[in-house]
């Protein structure tokens, strides 16, 4: 062996840093949206989840992936998804924070927002685990619609005690929950499912059924319990589904195979089939969606969330490369293009930030503001369906900036892959574009929702011309709707119109005006990096900075046989 060459212009890996207070515009939307919130959880978890060790086991748990193991070794049927420890190690982590269904135990005067935040920084670190995160969030308030079940289980679905053991709910300090409502006929059209209830008597936990029947989307198979949807003779109703059953026997849940998705790799998604499978209603018998429609608001808020937190360390990635590869004589942060592409990622990754928290408030609110409410439905499939249509576009820009080693799966460079994989989900999961692009429809058709818009732009009005002609357009296209064809077209405004009118009232006037300019007002391209030349770049740019710079690596020298 001997030396060929030094290592040199590589950038350092970004480690040991802390998420929450690199992250200035996360932090001006809480002031915004939570005003006297106690951050101290927030500032611990960014500074756990962006550590060397948390890193190597987001690392490991995509590398070593989730394995189906159907029997045991004399042959008997077992279903049981075996995971790497470190996905153990991040699971523990979000349950301990808080992530899942601790948020409906009212622990904080904003409980919806912190979780929201925690759930972003979560994000950064490694997306695919908050999968049974997210839906424990979700489906903890629909259980209410069976009194017995939600008061046994509920405690256990917002303790902080992560527990993976194959036991029955009693015996578990802490329980997390899935979903399984799509088949293979029907896909989002839930209404042509065939799974077949039966009635089967009643017991503690009210009206038993058994199921017979499959689901071709059942992702985190390994939960202690599922919410599914099955033909009852009144119709598509909602169900109780344990894996285990209150004696210890396994239910007859059959763990058909796991799928090979594109990304989300530590998170195993599964198709299963029901063999007389023992449930319990929730809710009333043949109002199935509506149950449904409540978990699916839940979780197409953590898709923008998602979304948004993919974007922050995507962004974080491109900033840190720049910063300290050289080309052509100058650092890669001071070419006159790369600065501009990367202060348009910024825009567009604190624009969703913005618009994130912003329904995470509706959330906390809805209850007792008929405004919150308004937003909350309103928002909800509007941040949805940009944020998340916007992710892939951002994640590829992002990578470009690190080149080729962006394009690779190992080191620090393989987040940026990972993230690049990870970020086609949250558009496709809980309804995919032209379903969001309907709700939007149908939100904005209900007498509030255009009063609750023009109030929730009034902060902005004046602030910058192009906003209001903006803004003003929107009642008349709103009033001279005809049909679906403009859905999307209409999400999409809306939304930049609500994004431009928060960082007016929480960002720098640099960003607000750049923001203006660029997605209002005309001056901008078609791909990132074509900002104006009177937008602030500096202060875009600085802002969006990362906090904690390792120096170069170089003089290492490298050997060839």
């Amino acid at each position: 062996m001997r030396e060929t060459h030094e290592v040199l212009n590589q950038a350092g890996a970004l480690a040991d840093y802390d998420l929450f207070a690199s992250n200035a515009a996360l932090r001006a939307a809480l002031a915004f949206n939570a005003p006297g919130l106690d951050v101290a959880p927030l500032a611990n978890l960014g500074t756990r989840l962006g550590s060397d060790e948390m890193q190597a086991h987001a690392r490991l748990a995509n590398i070593h992936l989730p394995a189906l193991r159907t029997h045991d070794r004399v042959g008997r049927r077992i279903d049981e998804v075996e995971f790497h420890p470190s996905y153990h190690a991040l699971m523990g982590a979000a349950v301990g924070s808080g992530l899942h269904g601790t948020a409906w135990m009212g622990e904080s005067a904003h409980p919806h927002v912190l979780r929201a935040a925690g759930f972003m920084l979560f994000t950064e670190l490694e997306p695919s685990i908050l999968c049974p995160i997210s839906m424990t969030y979700a489906v903890t308030p629909a259980l209410r619609g069976n009194a017995e079940i939600f008061n046994d289980w509920a405690p256990k679905l917002a303790s902080r005690e992560y527990d993976p053991a194959p036991k029955p709910w009693h015996e578990k300090a802490g329980l997390t929950m899935g979903m399984g409502m799509t088949e293979k006929q029907g896909g989002s059209d839930v209404r042509a499912n065939t799974t077949r209830a039966e009635r089967d008597g009643a017991d503690a936990w009210g009206e038993r059924y058994r199921l017979t029947g499959h689901k071709w989307f059942f992702s985190a198979p390994m939960c202690d319990a599922f919410l599914v949807l099955a033909q009852s003779a009144s119709g598509l109703s909602c169900f109780f589904l344990p894996r285990l059953l209150s004696d210890g026997t396994r239910n007859a849940i059959r763990i058909q195979r796991l799928k090979d998705k594109l990304g989300n790799k530590a998170n195993a998604s599964s198709e299963v089939e029901f063999d007389n499978a023992t449930a319990w209603l929730v809710g009333d018998e043949g109002r199935g969606i509506p149950q449904i429609l409540e978990m699916g608001t839940m979780t197409r808020l953590d898709c923008a969330l998602g979304t948004s937190g993919l974007m922050r360390q995507a962004l974080s990635l491109a900033l840190h490369h720049t910063r300290q590869r050289k080309a052509f004589g100058k650092y890669l942060i001071d070419q006159p293009l790369m600065r501009n592409v990367l202060a348009d990622l910024a825009l567009e990754s604190e624009a969703a930030t913005a618009v994130s928290l912003r329904l995470a408030r509706a959330f906390d609110r809805r209850a007792d503001d008929a405004h919150e409410a308004a937003m909350a439905r309103l928002l909800t499939p509007i941040a949805k369906f940009w944020i998340c249509k916007r992710g892939s576009h951002f994640a590829q820009e992002a990578m470009e900036c690190l080149g080729g080693n962006g394009y690779v799966e190992e080191g620090g460079e393989g987040v940026m892959a990972r993230i690049y994989r990870e970020m086609p989900l949250n558009s496709i999961w809980e309804g995919a574009g032209n379903i969001m692009a309907l709700d939007v429809l149908r939100a904005i058709r209900k007498a509030d929702a255009a009063a609750a818009l023009e109030h929730e732009l009034a902060p902005a009005r004046g602030m910058h011309a192009a906003l209001d002609r903006f803004v003003a357009t929107l009642p008349a296209r709103i009033e001279a709707l005809a049909g679906e064809g403009e859905a999307r077209r209409l999400a999409q405004d809306v939304a930049l119109a609500v994004q431009a009118a928060l960082l007016a009232q929480t960002a720098p006037s640099d960003v607000f005006s750049a923001f203006c300019d660029s997605r209002l007002g005309g001056d901008w391209g078609h791909a990132f990096g074509t900002l104006g030349s009177s937008a602030g770049l500096d202060t875009i740019i600085e802002r969006a900075m990362p906090c904690s710079y390792p120096p170069p690596r170089g003089g290492q020298p490298v050997k060839s046989a």
